[in-house]
């Protein structure tokens, strides 16, 4: 009897992995057919910020091959990082970055959607594999492959460390080296601050300091350059009024009012939306820690609203950024998990279908082609709407999980306290 289990459960996880890999090949066959040089040219800078490094040459002095000729835009301790993408052929790095991407992807899809996966019991490899295929196709993600990013990789190590019940690091150390690669997720140190996790967000912040002056002691020249240079040419990562730059400041740029007007919007914009969207990720993580006391801790509820403020602070980390691209709105991965719950709920779990087609589609792109000079006035400014789409959506959504969660929150831990038969879970909620 153990050994059919043993043979079934082999055979589970791979129609789970079957699943996956049959769903994302046109994803990956696309993005590995696109013509040379239109082929994960983010991934090509980071293998090219590896041979400066290993040349002695500037990091930030360099441009890649025509016609991209673009420039290195992360902090030096990425390039230490990308040396070994530089030891090996570019035909080998792109399968491996594909191979690492879907690997990242899965990490993620088990911390968004837990509760979901761990209902189907022992097929959970074919649920996730499902999900993973899913996930695959929203736009933020499949651009993963199509430019070579690394934004799974850091939504990974930030569910990761705040989602892993006990870990074996200290909590918050992977946020800290996510911000060392790349500045964005330094949101989760607030996160961690308003939450209550103080030591957390000291750890995750000596571990950038630490991570940083490390990188300072083994390439000076190169950190200089960056901290007190590149960091702040909002040039270097191109035109930040293009319809991919999906933050707010992107947004307000494209309606091409005066620079101080703009400056100013943005400023309070930003600043309206931080205070909002923290304040509703503390009031998650507060909801979580009450239904704790009154449901008990495998309530899925306390991991919910724990995956609700992680969820709201990724968006964060979009909508206040100078230049948020759309591959950064990777952090969908957790919304839809957020959104969706246990799976219970049918009205979350259409709410959820629409959202993952909502950024399925490339809606922004069909706003762009509506603004051209031949079309009416009336339709111009309709295509604006519809080019920030991805955008306004993301401002909805830190509301519409901030707002609403509450309500359904209570929801799934009554459903909890009148299921006494819930399996107990392999990846736990945030602890203090």
């Amino acid at each position: 009897m153990g050994e059919r289990r043993t043979i079934s459960d082999v055979a589970i996880l791979a129609a789970g992995i079957a699943i996956a890999a049959a769903v994302i090949a046109p994803i990956v066959m696309h993005g590995l057919t696109n013509p040379p040089d239109q082929r994960m040219v983010d991934l090509d800078v980071y293998r090219s910020s590896g041979w400066m490094v290993l040349r002695g040459s500037p990091v930030y002095d360099f441009l890649t091959q025509p016609p991209q000729l673009l420039p290195f835009t992360y902090p030096p301790f990425a390039a230490l990082l990308a040396v070994p993408l530089a030891l090996l052929s570019w035909p080998t790095v792109q399968w491996l970055w594909v191979i690492l991407v879907y690997a990242a992807l899965t990490i993620a899809v088990r911390y968004a959607f837990r509760e979901v996966i761990r209902r189907t019991g022992r097929w959970g490899p074919i649920t996730t594999g499902a999900l993973v295929g899913a996930t695959a196709h929203l736009m933020p993600v499949s651009d993963q492959i199509r430019f070579g990013q690394v934004d799974l990789f850091l939504v990974a190590l930030c569910a990761a460390d705040c989602l892993t019940p006990s870990p074996r690091w200290p909590r918050g150390v992977l946020i800290g080296l996510a911000t060392a690669i790349k500045l964005v997720p330094g949101v989760f140190l607030i996160y961690l601050l308003v939450s209550g996790r103080r030591q957390a967000a000291g750890n995750a912040l000596l571990t950038a300091a630490a991570v940083t002056l490390g990188t300072f002691a083994l390439l000076p020249g190169d950190s200089i350059d960056f901290w007190f240079g590149a960091l702040f040419d909002n040039g270097r990562v191109g035109a930040n009024n293009a319809t991919t730059n999906q933050a707010i400041k992107g947004m307000l740029l494209r309606l091409y009012l005066p620079d101080a007007v703009t400056s100013l919007l943005w400023v309070a914009l930003a600043v309206l939306i931080a205070f909002c969207g923290f304040r509703f990720a503390r009031r998650a993580s507060s909801l979580g820690e009450s239904i704790r006391v009154s449901a008990g801790p495998e309530s899925s509820a306390v991991y919910t609203a724990e995956l609700t403020g992680v969820a709201i602070t990724g968006l964060l980390a979009v909508l206040i950024s100078p230049v948020a691209w759309i591959h950064h709105l990777s952090w969908m991965v957790l919304v839809l998990g957020a959104l969706l719950g246990s799976g219970r709920d049918i009205r979350r779990c259409v709410l959820t279908g629409v959202v993952w087609l909502f950024y399925v589609l490339p809606i922004p792109w069909w706003g762009a082609h509506l603004i051209g000079p031949k079309h009416a006035a009336i339709t111009r400014f309709a295509g604006r709407i519809v080019q920030d789409a991805y955008g306004l959506g993301t401002v909805i959504l830190v509301f519409v999980l901030g707002s609403w969660m509450a309500k359904g929150l209570c929801e799934i831990s009554q459903a909890d306290h009148e299921d006494g038969s819930r399996a107990h879970a392999k990846v736990g909620t945030l602890s203090s």
